[in-house]
């Protein structure tokens, strides 16, 4: 088996994690608010990943992407997790997978050409959206769902900076400090969040304890590692399966019932993932001039 297909079924093994964390994190936010759930899971994964795959050291070289890339993927879990306690798990997650549709977008910005594939999974999704977040007109808009929307761009850029940092830096530096920098930034974030409550209940502490071992610190460490392999273009595409595992862990756990226009939406968007990644192709040569 080549390394480009090891990589690519880690990561079809990480997206399964994280499409079934939807359901667990959404407990979760019965007993802590956004922010202290969030420092405890990512300090907690990143002290982990720093003494197993870094050795207990990070290179200065290493400090700057890092910071950069903990700030995108803080933005993005900050939105998303915000968003959680006003929406339900499978709208979640689909909006989530918008992600994947931007990237191709994103990267007009550094010099790629739109192909015609992509933008035809852009209008997928976009009219996905449609569906899934104004079921019963504008006036329904759930803040939730604008909230993991704007979680989900940050996702798409910080997919996108992934794979430029993982051709110039070790990947047994870069997960564990950009894990290591969103556990930093959300514990700084706590006095200025919505609430900072923490009821410590055994579904919490078992939410933190998957969380932060699988959903974190193997799942990211998988990501970074994978994607020296597969290009962002292929790992979006993998990743438009976390919102089918997060539906139907969501159907089974906690029998969310999926309304017809929320089906509509959620195939849609889903079907813009793959136009977007299998007719878009991966980025072509940056554009000269």
């Amino acid at each position: 088996m080549t390394q480009r297909a090891k990589a690519e079924l880690l990561l079809v093994a990480t997206t399964f994690i994280w499409g079934s964390s939807f359901v667990i994190v959404k407990g979760a936010l019965a007993d802590a608010s956004p922010f202290p759930y969030l420092a405890v899971r990512f300090i907690l994964a990143g002290l982990l990943m720093v003494g197993v795959m870094a050795r207990g050291r990070l290179p200065r070289e290493a400090l700057l992407p890092s910071l950069l890339l903990g700030t995108m993927l803080f933005t993005g879990f900050a939105f998303q997790t915000w968003g959680l306690v006003y929406t339900t798990p499978s709208k979640s997650a689909f909006i989530t997978g918008f992600s994947v549709i931007l990237v191709p977008v994103i990267s007009l910005f550094q010099g790629y050409p739109m192909r015609a594939g992509n933008a035809g999974g852009a209008a997928l999704g976009l009219v996905g959206l449609y569906f899934l977040v104004l079921p019963s007109g504008i006036g329904a808009i759930n803040r939730g769902d604008l909230l993991t929307l704007f979680g989900a761009v940050a996702f798409a850029v910080h997919i996108v900076m992934v794979g430029f940092y993982t051709r110039r830096f070790s990947f047994l530096h870069l997960a564990p400090g950009q894990i290591l920098v969103v556990g930093i930034i959300a514990t700084l974030a706590v006095p200025f969040g919505p609430s900072s409550t923490v009821h410590w209940t055994a579904r919490l502490v078992f939410a933190i304890v998957v969380t932060a071992i699988f959903a974190t610190a193997f799942a990211f460490g998988s990501q970074v590692w994978a994607q020296q392999y597969t290009p962002p273009a292929h790992t979006a595409l993998i990743f438009a399966l976390e919102p089918v595992f997060a539906a139907l862990t969501s159907c089974v756990a906690t029998k969310e019932h999926l309304g017809g226009k929320v089906l509509l939406g959620s195939a849609l968007i889903l079907a813009g993932m793959v136009a977007s990644e299998v007719w878009g192709g991966a980025p072509p040569a940056p554009v000269e001039g």
